[in-house]
């Protein structure tokens, strides 16, 4: 019994041994397996070094590489660059906004609203900076967002064009006219709609008529030229903002299209918005966006009201006694410096050179700044007199300046397109190399 009862005790331990030597292996290994992921994603087992690895995988691009003396500089896009100075400062941390993980979820955002995916915060603001600027009427339209001014072009052109089975709507602008016009209208090869071409030189009764005024590519105020017919005027209004041109006027048309990437300098946001007038024209307008892509980034929207909202109290404070000049609060006034400053230069770098022109400056007097001032555009039409030089956007890019062509505008090949609000080093390179040709 004896020997029976020791045997049985000595093989219970044993068990409970073994038990044991299994569970710690297979902590020993996890623990193992913790420390070699860690290693092996984070670079080490320090807290902070965790959480700089989490921060730098979603990190946002940098942009654009920095230029040098030898860079090729590409002035072909409208990207507005120009303006991260002015949001690296106190500006920018009063539109810092965090979006917590749980929150944007739904794809709604009011659903008793005529534009269900527009978050309400966003229509605020809206209406709030366009009373601040008095550019545009905003009481008494309907509010509507996009995917940037682009997507709601194209919404405007499906709500203007007739229903059921008739020739396509006709869609024209005066020459010259924003180059993406074409392109985009034909994009998708519609039924409802194809481009017709130069507004001027149009002849017919059904259109839709797209005006951008303050004009891209040459800054020239427009009005809609066809007035006949069975037409409807479509108004561009991306750069009708007091850094680039007088505010003469609120402006009050049927359909107003509006881009934050214009006027705060937010291109990446891709965000845009509209005044629609007509109800039935502002839901089918609605209907597109809905069918396209199911409503707006509301990540997007959210940042977009907090920017705006970041603009328009920079005005509602005061500036300090004797800091008139203190820009940091306010962006129009940062914008419209930079503006001045530019046109200065290359007008300078024009004249050094012999061998261009520019359009002649156009002063008004502005209702935001109570004073008459010039139009300073956000584009510079470059036209190059040079004999033998037909083709301008060929002869830049062999000096390392991408342009836009005048062809792609409707216009002649001695024309281009300048971008005037990329980077500071880029444009100091691109007027320094402009002042040089002769």
């Amino acid at each position: 019994m004896g020997s029976k009862d020791g045997g049985g005790g000595g093989g219970g331990m044993a068990a409970q041994a073994g038990r044991l030597g299994v569970v710690a292996s297979v902590a020993f290994n996890l623990a193992a397996l913790a420390f070699y992921l860690r290693r092996r994603y984070f670079g080490g087992d320090d807290a902070a070094a965790v959480r700089k690895k989490a921060e730098a995988e979603v990190a946002p691009s940098s942009g654009k590489p920095p230029v040098t003396k030898d860079s090729i500089i590409n002035l072909d896009h409208g990207d507005p660059t120009m303006y991260e100075a002015f949001w690296r400062g106190g500006a920018g941390e009063r539109a810092t906004i965090v979006i917590p993980g749980w929150q944007t979820m739904s794809y709604f955002s009011d659903v008793g609203s005529l534009c269900w995916f527009l978050e309400p915060g966003l229509e605020r603001e809206v209406r709030r900076l366009h009373r601040l600027v008095g550019n545009a009427v905003a009481d008494g339209y309907h509010v509507l967002v996009g995917t940037g001014s682009t997507q709601l072009f194209q919404a405007a052109l499906y709500a203007l064009s007739p229903p059921g089975p008739s020739a396509p709507m006709n869609v024209v602008s005066p020459a010259p006219y924003y180059s993406s016009y074409p392109a985009v209208t034909d994009f998708l090869k519609s039924g409802l709609y194809r481009w017709a071409g130069d507004a001027k030189m149009f002849d017919g009764d059904t259109y839709v008529e797209l005006v951008c005024s303050p004009s891209n590519p040459d800054g020239g105020i427009r009005e809609a030229v066809l007035k006949s017919g069975d037409g409807v005027a479509v108004h561009d209004l991306a750069y009708y903002w007091p850094q680039y041109t007088p505010i003469t006027s609120a402006a009050a048309h049927d359909i107003m299209l509006f881009t934050v990437s214009k006027c705060t300098g937010h291109a990446g946001t891709r965000l845009g918005w509209a005044l629609v007038k007509d109800r039935a024209v502002a839901q089918k307008m609605s209907k597109f966006i809905e069918l396209n892509t199911i409503g707006v980034s509301k990540d997007s929207q959210l940042r977009a009201a907090k920017i705006l909202k970041a603009i328009t109290d920079g005005y509602d404070r005061a500036p300090a006694a004797g800091d008139d000049d203190d820009d940091s609060s306010r962006l129009f006034h940062f914008a419209r410096r930079k503006m001045v400053s530019r046109w200065a230069k290359l007008r300078a770098a024009v004249a050094a050179s012999g061998i261009f022109t520019l359009p002649d400056e156009l002063p008004g007097h502005c209702t935001f700044a109570n004073e008459t001032v010039s139009a300073y555009p956000p584009f510079a039409w470059l036209r190059c007199g040079k004999e033998g030089v037909d083709d301008l956007e060929g002869y830049l890019r062999e000096r390392k300046i991408i342009s836009r062509g005048g062809g792609k505008f409707g216009a002649d090949g001695r024309v281009v397109r300048i971008s005037m609000l990329d980077t500071d080093e880029a444009f100091a390179i691109f007027v320094d190399r402009l002042a040089a040709m002769n």
